[in-house]
């Protein structure tokens, strides 16, 4: 990759991880202002949107930068030897600054504080096994769609997502990106900053032993899939 490629690529993963977060905290809050009365009703909207905004997200940039918009995706691709250390925590930077941003972005048009501290309570056993089933079943997905029906990528990331808000006991956040963001707001989507550590952790070790297991369901055992994303113009 060029300069002005890699410079492509870390714009598309800040912008993606930011417009991610601010679908999730905005909707969140738009959800809570409808349906004050009704927590299910507000997580219906915020997983619909949340499934739609990856969809489009991912369909949109993954040509430029692979569309991770998620660390342990990346960090995952760099064990695997298909992306350079640096690049790796570069992408990795990108996203944890663009998912900041896009906290700020959903508190503002809301007309809210732009920086909050969430009080919003996740942690547990419960939780934490929750955080890696989606984390694993995202990288899952990811490789063996991008390996067999590459063209679905999009679509499946969306629907995991989505699906996963409701059967995973976490609401499934599965990105140490969006994770530490959420800190951040003190709305529906919010967990609180002590929690965050753990989940990141369980979010990385769901990641990687998804990888294993697609790589062997793939037929490498042994080791992770070689490509978790499928894109010509990823690094």
């Amino acid at each position: 990759m060029t300069r002005r490629d890699v410079a492509r690529a870390l714009v598309a993963e800040g912008l993606g991880t930011g417009l991610l977060v601010a679908c999730v905290v905005g909707s969140g809050v738009m959800a809570s202002d409808l349906s004050a009365e009704n927590a299910g009703l507000a997580l219906l909207a915020n997983s619909l949107a949340t499934a739609a905004i990856l969809v489009v997200l991912v369909a949109s940039l993954e040509a430029v930068s692979g569309a991770h918009f998620n660390p342990a995706v990346t960090l995952t691709r760099a064990l695997s030897g298909k992306m350079g250390a640096g690049l790796a925590v570069s992408y990795m930077a990108s996203q944890a600054l663009g998912g900041l941003l896009g906290t700020a972005l959903a508190h503002g048009m809301f007309e809210q504080v732009l920086w909050q501290q969430a009080a919003q309570q996740r942690n547990g056993a419960g939780q934490l096994a929750g955080e890696f089933v989606a984390a694993f079943g995202l990288m899952l997905a990811i490789i063996l769609t991008a390996r067999n029906r590459p063209a679905a990528l999009p679509a499946v990331v969306g629907l995991f997502i989505g699906s996963a808000y409701w059967f995973t006991s976490s609401t499934s956040f599965a990105n140490p990106a969006v994770t530490l963001a959420r800190a951040f707001s003190d709305t529906f989507a919010g967990i609180r900053l002590t929690d965050v550590p753990a989940f990141v952790v369980v979010q990385f070790a769901g990641a990687w032993c998804g990888s294993l297991c697609g790589g062997w369901l793939a037929g490498e055992p042994g080791r992770p899939a070689s490509d978790p994303v499928a894109s010509s113009a990823s690094p």
